[in-house]
């Protein structure tokens, strides 16, 4: 059975919807639960029944969300600390943490380890298309602000292995994200990427940025610094649509009458943006498993980032990105 570390305290709501999620991740998979953080707070809010897949691990320091990354690397007693060492000794598979994803990152990284071959791991997220059921992959999202061309080689293969091996697609395509799809456009560092990129036979070549949402390719490359910025325009957009929906409803009763009529549309829309339905950032090129939640996550979107970190363990993503960059390295 798999064992997952929480950290309880990360999120911006408190411990009560992490331990809603975690609870109601447990009526659904086989798993147990290391609960990081203020004992005291947590058991109150657990039923006897689960105590038998729930262990609490004690941490009485929390890293706030508007203290420095680098400040979680010095505080060994916070629940974050506690829960990615636990990965690092194998006493757990997988961390997940709705708290500072920076301190996520880096604790991660350097206290995990990245996978033999591995120069930087990305921080990858799953992003909703026109075709019904169907995700692309975008990575990195926020990890890596400055990338070389090797970097965004690797953050393909890593992509590309994810989705194979995680979300069963048999033969996934790969874009880099470009201003244009000819190999002429980009900067220099995506041009000297594309070049080593075209090894890959999952490539097919640069894609633009309503690719991403158009279901056309599976994997989306480009660098931290881009991949946060349309990270969060795609949130705020979403969030704007629907609110901009729900004024101009308001304001017609034709528009209501519609709105009842259109009711369901609406509800697979909000699903389809809704980040809770994807639950969380896998942290990919690390020697273990991180899944990066989410600050204002609901109980929903905290069952849904244990649910990635069962499906990532439960793969063999790790040996085959290891694998996969072997190959590349002999190949160039």
């Amino acid at each position: 059975m798999l064992t997952i570390a929480i950290d309880a305290m990360g999120g911006d709501f408190g411990p009560a919807p992490i331990v809603e999620g975690t609870l109601q991740a447990l009526r659904e998979r086989q798993f147990k639960a290391l609960l990081v953080g203020n004992t005291t707070l947590l058991k109150p809010l657990i039923p006897e029944s689960f105590f038998d897949r729930i262990c609490f691990i004690e941490a009485n320091d929390v890293l706030d969300m508007h203290e420095a990354a680098t400040n979680a690397l010095k505080r060994k007693e916070t629940s974050i600390y506690k829960a990615v060492d636990l990965v690092r000794d194998r006493q757990a598979d997988a961390i997940v943490s709705m708290g500072h994803s920076g301190a996520t990152m880096s604790l991660a990284t350097l206290r995990i380890g990245r996978l033999k071959g591995v120069l930087r791991p990305a921080i990858a997220t799953m992003m909703p298309t026109a075709i019904s059921g169907k995700l692309s992959f975008v990575l990195d999202v926020g990890a890596n602000v400055d990338c070389k061309a090797e970097h965004l080689v690797q953050f393909a293969v890593m992509g590309e292995t994810y989705v194979k091996d995680v979300l069963k697609i048999a033969k996934p395509k790969v874009g880099l994200l470009s201003n244009g799809e000819e190999e002429s456009k980009g900067n220099e560092t995506t041009k000297e990427a594309f070049l080593s990129l075209k090894k890959l036979e999952s490539f097919v070549g640069n894609v633009e940025g309503n690719n991403i949402f158009d279901g056309s390719v599976d994997v989306i490359v480009c660098d931290g610094f881009v991949g946060n910025i349309l990270l969060k325009t795609s949130e705020g957009v979403a969030d704007s649509i629907t609110k901009i929906i729900k004024q101009n409803v308001r304001r017609s009763p034709l528009a209501i009458a519609g709105a009842v009529l259109m009711r369901k549309v609406f509800t697979v829309l909000k699903k389809q943006v809704d980040y809770a339905e994807y639950g969380g950032a896998p942290l990919i090129g690390i020697n273990g498993c991180a899944i990066i939640g989410h600050g204002k996550s609901n109980a929903k979107a905290v069952k849904n980032a244990i649910f990635q970190a069962i499906n990532f363990s439960n793969s063999n993503i790790n040996t085959d990105i290891e694998t996969k960059l072997e190959r590349l390295a002999h190949a160039q």
